[in-house]
């Protein structure tokens, strides 16, 4: 069923700036919102591909040192990925090369432990979200919890993929937000994790979604049916269709924030989206909604800029100002280095320093392009020296 708008977010969409700023104060006065961070985060995001990190544990020893040496102070490791988890799961499949590898290593529960002894935080990053290969096992089994295109199609071809020419298994489908099958499953995903592994929180990104073209599968067209009296229409990009899709996965999203309460009542629900109108537009994403429900409790905005003076434009996005405004604890996702685009350390100084002069804290895509295999021709030692020096001056 749609949720109906808390009242505060339907005032706020008609409230002049001074009447928001009142209402947002309110709110945090009697808990509604929660408070700033006391300071900053300095994170990383981590992840087994391309890189041999779970695969060792003196290996994920030797990374939580390096990291808190630095400066860093909360970890993101992917724990969901291509329709795999990183540990035995009652919903999904582990991995196959940590199958192969040794199923019995762990990695982000033995990366928690290493995590906590030093004082840093961790919270799981579920990269892929509701997307999964076209040849996932739950794709098999539960065809009825695709979401569609108005043709019937499913298949995306993402990250370098082909619809022609590609394997199923380099393609991807999404799952509907919408259905109840999907969302207990999600949640028991989420839940199992922060339980077994007594992490500080989880995140979701962009893949927590709700592809614009999508909805037109039976499921979805018969639950706007009966909520609207109405076929759903042929135009994927009609106000009204992309409102009720976007309640679909705000659903969701309370429905996680209320079993996160429930059970795992200190847990942080994180946040790393793109930017507010693409992801408003093209993934149906309400962050700045979200953000003023009190349904996340940070926000990770990707802003992997080239240039230093698009970063810092991308920096006072409206929606991000806002989410400032409102209290809510904001980090900026930096590229640090991934594949053949290394940021060298004076682009990363100037970009640090510029969030953090805004009260804001960054988290760096990823582990191997700090000081790993993506860190570009300044070579390991200059770029750990390089942080150890930025992050002590940014982050005082």
């Amino acid at each position: 069923m749609p949720m109906a708008m808390p009242l505060r977010v339907r005032l706020k969409g008609s409230l002049p700036a001074l009447l928001t700023t009142l209402l947002t104060a309110g709110l945090q006065g009697i808990g509604a919102l929660p408070a700033l961070a006391a300071s900053p985060r300095v994170g990383v995001w981590l992840t087994n591909s391309p890189s041999p990190l779970y695969y060792d544990r003196r290996r994920l020893e030797k990374a939580v040192d390096e990291l808190a040496a630095t400066g860093i102070n909360t970890l993101y490791p992917n724990v969901w990925s291509r329709g795999a988890t990183f540990h035995r799961s009652r919903f999904a499949p582990i991995e196959p090369a940590l199958l192969k590898a040794d199923a019995s290593l762990d990695p982000i529960c033995h990366l928690t432990s290493a995590a906590h002894r030093r004082g840093m935080k961790v919270i799981p990053w579920f990269e892929y979200g509701l997307m999964e290969p076209a040849d996932a096992e739950v794709v098999r089994r539960h065809p009825e919890w695709l979401l569609r295109r108005s043709d019937g199609s499913t298949l995306y071809a993402m990250h370098g993929a082909n619809l022609k020419t590609s394997p199923l298994k380099d393609l991807r489908v999404w799952l509907n937000p919408a259905h109840p099958g999907v969302r207990a499953r999600f949640i028991g995903l989420i839940g199992e994790i922060v339980q077994r592994c007594n992490v500080d929180g989880i995140q979701l990104d962009d893949h927590f979604a709700w592809p614009v073209e999508l909805g037109y599968d039976t499921y979805t067209s018969a639950l706007f049916r009966k909520d609207t009296g109405r076929e759903p229409p042929s135009d994927y990009n009609n106000r009204e269709w992309m409102t009720w899709r976007r309640q679909q996965l705000t659903g969701l999203l309370r429905e996680l924030r209320r079993e996160m309460k429930r059970s795992h009542s200190g847990s942080v629900v994180s946040l790393s989206p793109g930017p507010f109108r693409f992801s408003y537009n093209h993934w149906l994403q309400d962050w700045e909604i979200w953000a003023l429900g009190n349904l996340v409790d940070e926000l990770v905005v990707q802003n992997y800029a080239y240039s230093v003076n698009g970063f810092a434009k991308d920096l006072d996005q409206s929606a991000l100002v806002k989410a400032r405004r409102w209290g809510m604890p904001v980090q900026i996702g930096i590229l640090a280095g991934f594949g053949k685009r290394t940021t060298p350390m004076p682009a990363l100084n100037q970009k640090v320093k510029l969030a953090a002069g805004k009260g804001m804290g960054v988290i760096y895509f990823y582990w191997e392009g700090l000081w790993g295999v993506h860190a570009g021709p300044e070579g390991a030692a200059a770029r750990k020296a390089g942080f150890r020096k930025l992050h002590s001056s940014a982050f005082p």
